[in-house]
């Protein structure tokens, strides 16, 4: 049976990264689409291309069975293009999506969750065989971390007690290659989840324990938080969405589930198991 090609978009990220890995480990033919330079394993074809610009996708798609795709943006503008540029040449999308559609927190002003559904439904009604993957929060997110780490040995952030359940971008990676090389998850969305809610003064503990040295919460109020956000340069949009979003989960965490070792046979790993992983990024 030939292999069929595949497109990784977000090949940089961490998440389209792990995939294009497996892919390459696994021998399935796979192509990164890059806007720059970016170094790949030998036989892992970077190809330039760049989702804000249809157009240019041409290239990249040419002889393509199937296409991971992770959206960029905060919101929809410009993606029905790119999803028809997909149809023309692939016959399968498996689409990055979010925990948050479809769940009760969906609504106005949740900037990422709406994107999201507009994707989401764009890719349901393009005609592709399609998946959406939709992970709670990920754990490399935390990398966010690291710059205050090195220098100060702490973590200056709100919400020391919200619990979440992040998820190993290998395990969203491993669900991926699922979708993309099998039958198996055609038109399914499956809610993927790290395997215990973690909360966040816990998991900057277990980055210490990873790179041997103690890291201390120092919790600061949502106000000082979007602040300091917005001073960094983040989209207010993003910051209004996003902080508020977390605070109501310290009341209702998301739900933790085994789809990770329903889907793939392995568990999903932990995150004291992510933080020894990237150990190195914190030093």
């Amino acid at each position: 049976m030939t292999q069929p090609t595949i497109l990784v978009t977000g090949a940089t990220g961490k998440v389209g990264g792990a995939v294009v890995a497996r892919l390459h480990a696994a021998g399935v033919p796979v192509r990164a689409l890059v806007r720059g330079e970016a170094d790949f394993p030998d036989g892992v074809r970077a190809v330039r291309g760049d989702l804000g610009d249809p157009a240019s996708l041409g290239p990249a798609l040419e002889g393509v069975d199937a296409v991971f795709l992770v959206w960029p943006f905060l919101s929809a503008d410009g993606a029905p293009e790119v999803i028809e540029a997909i149809g023309k040449h692939a016959r399968r999308v498996v689409y990055l999506s979010s925990a948050g559609v479809g769940s009760q927190e969906e609504g106005p002003g949740e900037a990422i969750t709406l994107f999201h559904t507009e994707l989401e439904r764009l890719v349901e009604a393009s005609g592709l065989e399609w998946t959406a993957l939709r992970p709670t929060g990920f754990a490399g997110n935390t990398l966010g971390w690291a710059e205050q780490i090195r220098a100060t040995g702490a973590v200056r952030a709100p919400l020391a007690g919200l619990a979440r359940p992040l998820i190993h971008e290998a395990d969203t990676a491993a669900v991926a290659v699922r979708a993309l090389t099998t039958d198996a998850l055609l038109g399914a969305r499956p809610l993927l989840t790290g395997p215990e809610l973690v909360t966040q003064e816990r998991q900057v503990a277990l980055i210490g324990e990873a790179i041997g040295r103690p890291v201390r919460f120092d919790e600061v109020t949502l106000d000082e938080a979007v602040e300091q956000m917005k001073a960094e340069g983040y989209p207010a949009d993003l910051v209004e969405a996003i902080l508020p979003a977390q605070a109501r989960m310290i009341d209702a965490p998301e739900p933790v589930n085994d789809e990770v070792e329903r889907i793939t046979g392995t568990p999903a790993r932990s995150f004291r198991q992510w933080a020894l992983d990237h150990a190195a990024d914190f030093r």
